[in-house]
């Protein structure tokens, strides 16, 4: 669609009044997208319209928890409806960047599942499509939104409390998103293989690539993309810095001798100009749990979960402020995007920092694959060898 058209479809979009539901479209209704859709319907200020899926079950199973939407499973179809104001993306990796171009370019605005994208080069279109279009476009980085994210921040990152930053440590062990298992072996009759692979290569029905596609780089980025992104976000967010100028990385596949591509443990450096580096370990090993952010300063150390925040001083017997979040951050960042439909302001997640995040994934997930070092100039958006 030319720039043109993308601003005729853009001026014909919709903006919900301030007491009016945002009418809303699920594009993948996967478990995850199921999931936000509920978050979303929870708010009380939606109405779910329409959903669309590759796999009729799993529209079948999205229509449960809003009967009235319309079913699709072309998302382009779904997009012509014209009383849809905004869309959840939650398709795996690999239509990311077409779904969400798509919608931008009809007029609607997007809540786009992390990672943005699935190629480093994705992403400079997508902030391109949301701003010619003038769409709101929410990337679901919901710690963006956290409240004891934000508190932590500026009570003790913004305020100086832990002195000169030099390292942020990541880690993120057992997630059993990477760990699904296909509930079945033969291809459900009512399964759109060829609709499901969309970009990528053709290859015959392989029960895990469906099921469990993030274990598969032809389809998601594995653990770095699907999970450093979420923590690599909330350092850039506390550091106001979002371009690493070298990534390296090592790991492999040690464990989970089932075919898969993407690592099940990996270790990622990343180093940043102002003079720190930021870290991340993942291991998909039996037994071991555990997610977390450590920002380690000159002058104490600040642990963050989900669920809480810890600040330390330095100093021997100094003891630890322990924060409890108020409440659970995808309701909050979802918030966040149904006032931005509204207001047209930029969201806590906007485009072009789920841009900024997935590219330092995905320089991480490149290391990895090219067993070397990476320079790199964010401001070029281009890998630069030794």
């Amino acid at each position: 669609m030319s720039a043109a058209a993308s601003m005729s479809a853009a001026s014909y979009a919709r903006v919900p009044g301030a007491n009016e539901k945002v009418q809303l479209g699920l594009i993948g209704a996967g478990g995850r997208g199921r999931s936000v859709m509920g978050t979303f319907v929870k708010t009380g200020q939606v109405n779910v319209a329409a959903v669309c899926d590759v796999y009729s079950q799993r529209i079948d199973q999205a229509r449960q928890i809003a009967p009235g939407a319309k079913s699709f499973t072309d998302h382009r179809k779904l997009l012509e409806t014209k009383e849809i104001d905004a869309v959840l993306v939650a398709t795996p990796d690999h239509w990311h960047a077409g779904v969400a171009i798509d919608a931008l370019n009809a007029g609607k605005d997007v809540y786009c599942e992390k990672p943005l994208t699935l190629k480093i080069e994705e992403g400079p279109p997508i902030v391109k499509a949301a701003r010619v279009n003038n769409r709101v476009c929410q990337v679901g980085m919901q710690q963006r939104s956290g409240s004891h994210y934000i508190q932590a921040r500026d009570e003790y990152i913004k305020a100086g409390k832990l002195g000169k930053i030099t390292l942020a440590r990541t880690w993120w062990h057992g997630n059993g998103a990477h760990l699904m298992k296909s509930p079945v072996q033969e291809k459900p009759s009512n399964l759109d293989w060829a609709r499901y692979l969309g970009p990528v290569k053709w290859r015959e029905w392989d029960p895990p690539q469906y099921f469990n596609f993030r274990a598969y780089l032809d389809f998601g980025g594995g653990q770095v993309t699907d999970l450093l992104t979420h923590w690599i976000d909330v350092v850039h967010m506390f550091m106001e810095q979002d371009n690493p100028v070298s990534a390296s990385a090592s790991g492999g596949v040690y464990h989970y001798k089932d075919g898969r591509t993407a690592p099940d443990t990996i270790c990622v450096l990343l180093e940043y100009p102002a003079g720190w580096t930021a870290t991340f370990e993942a291991t998909l090993a039996p037994g071991i749990t555990g997610a977390g952010v450590e920002m380690c300063g000159t002058e104490g150390k600040l642990l963050i979960t989900r669920g809480m925040f810890e600040f330390t001083p330095a100093g021997r017997g100094a003891k630890p402020i322990v924060v409890k979040s108020p409440r659970e951050q995808t309701i909050e960042h979802v918030e966040n995007f149904l006032d931005c439909c509204r207001t047209r302001k930029r969201p806590n997640g906007d485009v072009w920092i789920g841009h900024r995040s997935a590219q330092a994934s995905h320089l991480g997930n490149i290391a990895y694959v090219q067993k070397r070092r990476l320079n790199f100039d964010p401001g070029l958006e281009e890998i630069l060898p030794l």
